[in-house]
C-alpha cells in the first residue's frame, strides 16, 4: 500500500554546511568521527535543550535510528598560553592585610601621604625619606582637598592647610 519499512533503521547526521548523510544502524559514534578529524557528534535534543552546553556523544555510543545527530568541528585553541593571572587568595592574607583590602576596595575619600617640609630629606618622588622626616596619612573629602589646593599659594601652603584643616575635624 506504499509504505516503505526500509528507511526506520538509519539515522540522520547533519553536518554544520546543511548535507545530511545516512547511516545504517547499529553504528557507533567513533566510528561515524573517524573520516572527520576534530568533528564531534551531538544529539538533537541535546542541542535543542542545552544549545551550546550540550554534551558530545562518547565513542562507544551506539547512534539510534530515527534520531538527528549534528556532526560539528570543534574549536582549536590557540598553542601559545597566555601568562596566567595570578589571584591573591585570602587564605594567607592576615586580618590586616583584608581589612586593608576592603578599605582600599570601598574608599570614597582621597589619601594623602604628607611629608613634613622642614626635614625632607629625599631626592625626588619615589625615593624614602631620611631619618628625620614625618610621614603622616591623612584621610580627607576629595572636594575640600581640591578647595584647599586652589586657595593655597604653593605646594608648602597647601600642606599647611589640609594639616591646619585635618586638626581642625579631629578634634
Amino acid at each position: 500500500m506504499g509504505n516503505n519499512i526500509g528507511g526506520r533503521k538509519k539515522a540522520k547526521v547533519m553536518k554544520i554546511d546543511g548535507t545530511i548523510f545516512k547511516l545504517r544502524t547499529p553504528v557507533r559514534s567513533m566510528e561515524v568521527v573517524q573520516d572527520y578529524p576534530g568533528h564531534v557528534l551531538l544529539e538533537s535534543e541535546a542541542v535543542k535543550h542545552f544549545g551550546i552546553r550540550a554534551k558530545p556523544l562518547e565513542p562507544h555510543q551506539e547512534l539510534k535510528p530515527k534520531k538527528i545527530y549534528f556532526l560539528i568541528e570543534l574549536p582549536t585553541l590557540p598553542l601559545e598560553e597566555k601568562a596566567h593571572r595570578r589571584a591573591r587568595s585570602a587564605i594567607n592574607m592576615s586580618a590586616k592585610d583584608r581589612l586593608e583590602c576592603l578599605m582600599l576596595s570601598r574608599r570614597s575619600v582621597s589619601d594623602f601621604s604628607i611629608v613634613k617640609s622642614t626635614n625632607v630629606a629625599s631626592d625626588g618622588p619615589g625615593k624614602s625619606a631620611g631619618p628625620g622626616a614625618t610621614r603622616v596619612k591623612v584621610r580627607l573629602p576629595k572636594a575640600q582637598v581640591t578647595k584647599l589646593i586652589e586657595e593655597s599659594k604653593d605646594e608648602d601652603d597647601a600642606a599647611e592647610k589640609i594639616i591646619h584643616f585635618y586638626r581642625e575635624n579631629v578634634r
